[in-house]
């Protein structure tokens, strides 16, 4: 199955992201991502077996993160996919030190393969038309996070959907 490790917006930052992936798919065009599959990405970790799956849960479920804020104050898109997105002007250094001490953790389940580069976002888009977001409203949002989510990923003819398999506590 396919896995990740996430933060999941509160409900009411997760309306506000949704209506600015309506305006972004207004102008932008593609696949708008549902509601409730936005989140932010602190670790991809692919394909992985069931029991290694359960042992990634009982962990998640026994650990909690220190809770913090983030600001999200910009627009951003990535190429490939055509992914429009929004996140951070300037690299959270909270978010980042999670992310590093997250990976540092997961080695001992045999994840050795982090990412050289980590850019923290919210996805809205994918196989945007045009990735030109000057024009889009500015943005001043905060999302308060205090609890790590072990995430499935279903690849489905429409798009992906997720489904929540363990939460930490919270802070």
């Amino acid at each position: 199955m396919r896995l990740f490790l996430a933060l999941e917006p509160p409900e009411t930052l997760r309306q506000q992201l949704g209506e600015l992936a309506e305006l972004a798919q207004a102008r932008c065009g593609g696949r708008r991502m549902p509601d409730d599959s936005l989140h932010l990405t602190l670790a991809f970790l692919g394909e992985v077996a069931e029991e290694r799956a359960a042992a990634l849960a009982a962990w998640v479920g026994e650990r909690s993160i220190p809770a913090g804020e983030w600001r999200l104050d910009a627009w951003g898109a990535f190429r490939r996919p055509g992914i429009v997105w929004v996140g951070g002007q300037t690299p959270d250094p909270e978010l980042v030190r999670l992310h590093e001490a997250l990976w540092k953790e997961l080695a001992a389940f045999g994840f050795n393969h982090r990412p050289g580069h980590f850019v923290p976002h919210v996805t809205l888009l994918r196989r945007a038309h045009h990735l030109e977001t000057r024009g889009l409203p500015s943005l001043d949002l905060v999302w308060p996070w205090r609890r790590l989510s072990l995430v499935r990923s279903f690849t489905e003819k429409d798009g992906a959907r997720y489904a929540t398999l363990a939460r930490s506590s919270s802070a």
